[in-house]
């Protein structure tokens, strides 16, 4: 079984960051969003990568290949972002008719991966949300088989949302599916959905089963993304990464600080991810994120994204700055 990843969006609703840093490698808890995804994935007995990049993507191959030598990973490119269905049809000459599992790059979940690619059929990650017209949406029989899923619909007939999982058995379908309704310019919301091409194997009799997620982290926007920082770091607990003691300085847990950190006279905490070899003095730092190599000094930080690169000066009380970025707020 092939994992596949795509991860070629601009990822526009965390601008200014991700104008020079893929959305997958922004920190997050003491790691990235892609690293949580692979570990995941890994920990299940997955050793086969597929990642589909485009905007920065040589950054993620830089990351991937450095971080996980030991995996076997094919990085193909989509030159021009026209919807996940597009994407993953770009992965045809690598997957052939192999299984494989399809995991969003911005999606983290928390559930049974082992038991879902055991699984004999062919499953979709489900979760109950409250309006779920941003989401694709699937429709389930008493029986609990999947008979229809659509995009974003206007008037939902259910409130299961598709959280960016899918364990696909049939390959050659989705493949046949996903060209015919690129030859056929089958789009919702003007882009070639994956979604579609499961609804079209579902018209043509491909069972689907639904799994339901425990957790499912939004990592989309600034502040869902702080809030998804929040709840990783309590989870997480930072066994591996100790919080080693700074000058005259106060840590709040749970915090994650990178290697090579240089904190003085600070407060720092609680809900903090710090990058390495960044430097904060003088500084009161809480429910944030701040990116590698920054300097931070004089500053009280509540609830910002801050890039790596970055140098801040004076006062604030949030901020979302972009990486290599000067700001003297004195």
């Amino acid at each position: 079984m092939k994992a596949i990843i795509p991860v070629a969006g601009a990822g526009t609703k965390l601008r200014p960051h991700t104008y020079t840093q893929p959305k997958a490698l922004i920190p997050l808890a003491g790691r990235t969003i892609l690293s949580i995804i692979v570990d995941q994935l890994v920990d299940a007995g997955i050793t086969e990568f597929v990642f589909v990049v485009g905007y920065l993507g040589e950054k993620i191959q830089h990351y991937v290949e450095k971080k996980y030598p030991q995996l076997t990973c094919y990085f193909v490119q989509q030159n021009s972002r026209e919807g996940t269905g597009h994407a993953l049809s770009l992965t045809r000459d690598v997957v052939g008719d192999d299984e494989m599992l399809i995991v969003l790059g911005d999606t983290i979940v928390e559930t049974d991966f082992r038991a879902l690619i055991a699984s004999p059929y062919s499953m979709l990650g489900l979760k109950k949300v409250d309006d779920p017209r941003n989401f694709g949406v699937a429709e389930l029989d008493e029986e609990g088989n999947i008979t229809r899923v659509v995009e974003k619909p206007q008037i939902p007939k259910s409130n299961l949302a598709l959280v960016g999982v899918y364990k696909i058995k049939e390959s050659r379908q989705l493949f046949e599916c996903l060209q015919s309704n690129i030859e056929n310019q089958v789009k919702s919301h003007d882009e070639f959905q994956l979604t579609d091409a499961l609804e079209c194997m579902i018209q043509h009799g491909v069972r689907f089963n639904g799994f339901k997620v425990s957790n499912w982290f939004d990592c989309g926007r600034k502040d869902t993304l702080l809030e998804t920082n929040a709840i990783l770091l309590k989870k997480y607990k930072l066994a591996s990464n100790p919080v080693l003691p700074y000058e005259n300085t106060i840590i709040i847990p749970p915090v994650s600080i990178g290697e090579g950190c240089n904190i003085k006279n600070s407060i720092i905490g609680p809900n903090v991810a710090i990058g390495d070899n960044t430097v904060i003095n003088y500084s009161i730092v809480k429910d944030s994120i701040i990116g590698s190599f920054s300097n931070l000094y004089e500053v009280v930080l509540k609830s910002s994204l801050i890039g790596s690169d970055a140098n801040i000066r004076g006062l604030s009380q949030s901020l979302n700055i972009g990486d290599n970025t000067e700001i003297d707020l004195g």
